[in-house]
């Protein structure tokens, strides 16, 4: 490619509101531009990169027994109410209307849709385990995009789905595609864990793991073990065991040697901080009531006060369809007092009390009264709070011990969603009626599996990894041209015509080139050169006289020079 045809318009500077160095840099360099919020327009480079990303996922797909199909983007609600999730999906899913009244849905995901195809095409036993994956345009209503690439409106997406009649079918194509995504993400040079994950909004009540990039601009917490493999996001994980009391130490707070509980006065002390130090506390001394809205009902969670309550497990215990905090009235119907002063003593009767592990295994600790600028002491789990829904309802925190070896402590990472395996078991096959007749005869359910990568994310989660302060460093599998070939001075004779000869020599032996045939000051050409990210590039120059060449690698930190008979045997060893 001549880069006088290239349509590959530079910025100088990042757009005000490009937050994320992938975002400025895919910008600035011409890959992708904004036409709305959270949607955007592939230039011919940041598509050449797409069209690589594809090609290494449908190479691992295929590896895996995968078969691709194209499915529809505008789907039929009936599906969706079928299936439950018209409703409850909330209001990232595009809702629309045919001319007739027809209701519509712009899918941000396929279960529904595939489910009903494998139903109508698929009835004995005999035709799985199948595999089936696309890659489609996704549509999602986000409240807030932001971060370019990295949470959009309209994004690339790959996403597969499995079809079994028993788990043993179900596992191996899970095993299949885990494996998949593995070789995925080290064929991109990524730096990425494979993480326990909560399902979300897909469903199912198997195993799931996210993928996910280390980077600092990630939105997910990553918690991993210093010593061994578990890794976990935050909404997932879990600590290796309760963490002793918290009020001093003091043991037999369940035999009776601890005195009543008994109210003081706190004026003003709504919270943790302000309780701690005002009365001269630790947090973990302090028994947090946190009132909170259960699909209508209220629920009070006990945590420790330097600990945060986890919603997702809360709602996981609850089997619950939405969990938020409670407001200023609901707080005061259920407890009599406003918000920071609830309690577990004298709720509500009708409230129920989830008590994390760490609060049941305190001696004594300190509560909201129930009443306002009034806490209660000597308060003792087990006495004084029922321990009927003992569990772990809490965020962990960095330090503690790996739930996996005990030997290792958590640390934390942030990083970005790339790739979702579910297992879904029958929650869509089920509700759609995809059943086939087993060996016995019998009508039997499919079990499901589905297995997501955000294409569009990833490139944007590459170049977070791969960047440094002139531009971006793309890894050479991906890399829209392999060898970026540029004379120093176009008009100079001697260097244009070495490199056409070697544009051509490259290309006749298969290597992509990007030729700059501008004729700009050699400052802009390397300035676009390091923008544009190119693993190899090439320069011809004054030294062409005697022969040579330029070699310089993107990645690398100097520069050799090269004789130009020897570059192309050089560039195919290098690739």
């Amino acid at each position: 490619m001549r880069q006088t045809q290239l349509l590959s318009p530079t910025l100088r500077q990042a757009p005000a509101d490009a937050e994320a160095a992938s975002h400025q840099l895919l910008v600035r360099a011409g890959y992708i531009r904004p036409l709305a919020s959270g949607v955007y327009s592939y230039l011919p480079l940041g598509w050449r990169v797409m069209r690589q990303l594809e090609r290494i996922i449908r190479e691992e797909m295929d590896r895996a027994g995968a078969q691709e199909v194209h499915l529809p983007a505008l789907l039929p609600a009936e599906l969706w109410k079928q299936s439950g999730r018209y409703s409850v999906y909330g209001p990232e899913l595009i809702r629309l209307q045919d001319r007739h009244g027809r209701e519509f849905a712009l899918g941000p995901t396929h279960e529904e849709a595939v489910t009903a195809l494998i139903r109508d095409e698929v009835k004995s036993y005999k035709r799985v385990p199948l595999t089936v994956y696309q890659i489609q345009t996704k549509y999602r209503d986000e409240r807030r995009p932001r971060f370019g690439l990295l949470r959009g409106r309209e994004f690339l997406m790959k996403d597969a789905y499995s079809f079994a009649i028993d788990t043993d079918g179900l596992d191996a194509s899970y095993r299949a595609m885990f494996d998949a995504y593995h070789r995925i993400m080290r064929r991109l040079g990524l730096r990425y864990r494979a993480i326990e994950a909560d399902a979300g909004a897909i469903g199912g009540d198997g195993a799931t793991h996210e993928f996910t990039v280390l980077a600092d601009v990630g939105e997910d917490t990553v918690v991993s073990c210093t010593a061994c493999e578990y890794a976990a996001n935050l909404e997932r994980a879990e600590s290796g065991s309760a963490a002793g009391n918290g009020a001093g130490g003091r043991e037999g707070s369940r035999d009776g040697n601890y005195p009543a509980p008994e109210r003081f006065p706190t004026p003003g002390m709504r919270t943790i901080d302000e309780l701690a130090s005002g009365l001269g506390l630790k947090p973990s001394a302090v028994i947090k009531t946190l009132i909170y809205t259960v699909d209508g009902a209220p629920v009070a969670v006990l945590v420790r006060g330097d600990h945060e309550v986890n919603e997702i497990k809360v709602k996981n215990c609850l089997d619950a369809a939405a969990v938020e905090l409670a407001d200023e009235e609901t707080v005061a119907a259920v407890s009599g007092a406003p918000i920071g002063f609830a309690g577990p003593i004298g709720l509500r009767p009708d409230v129920r009390v989830l008590v994390d592990r760490d609060v049941a295994s305190m001696s004594e600790g300190i509560a909201g009264a129930n009443a306002e600028d009034t806490h209660v002491k000597h308060v003792v789990p087990g006495r004084d709070i029922p321990l009927e829904t003992v569990g772990d309802y809490r965020n962990v925190m960095e330090g503690e011990a790996c739930p996996h070896c005990g030997e290792g402590r958590l640390q934390f990472h942030r990083g970005i969603e790339v790739g979702h395996v579910f297992k879904l078991g029958t929650k869509y096959s089920a509700a759609l009626g995809a059943a086939v007749l087993d060996p016995n005869g019998r009508e039997q359910p499919l079990l499901m599996g589905c297995y997501g990568i955000g294409v569009s994310r990833l490139l944007a989660a590459i170049v977070e990894q791969h960047h440094d302060e002139r531009g971006i460093i793309w890894p050479r599998a991906i890399a829209p041209f392999q060898v970026h070939l540029i004379p120093v001075a176009w008009k100079d004779e001697a260097q244009r015509q070495a490199a056409e000869r070697l544009y051509a020599e490259l290309q006749q032996a298969g290597i992509s080139v990007l030729l700059d045939d501008r004729e700009e000051r050699i400052g802009v050409k390397l300035a676009d050169a390091d923008l544009f990210g190119m693993p190899l590039r090439l320069v011809i120059g004054r030294s062409i006289a005697e022969g040579m060449v330029e070699w310089k690698e993107r990645a690398g930190t100097g520069a050799e020079t090269v004789r130009i008979e020897h570059c192309i045997d050089n560039v195919l060893e290098w690739v």
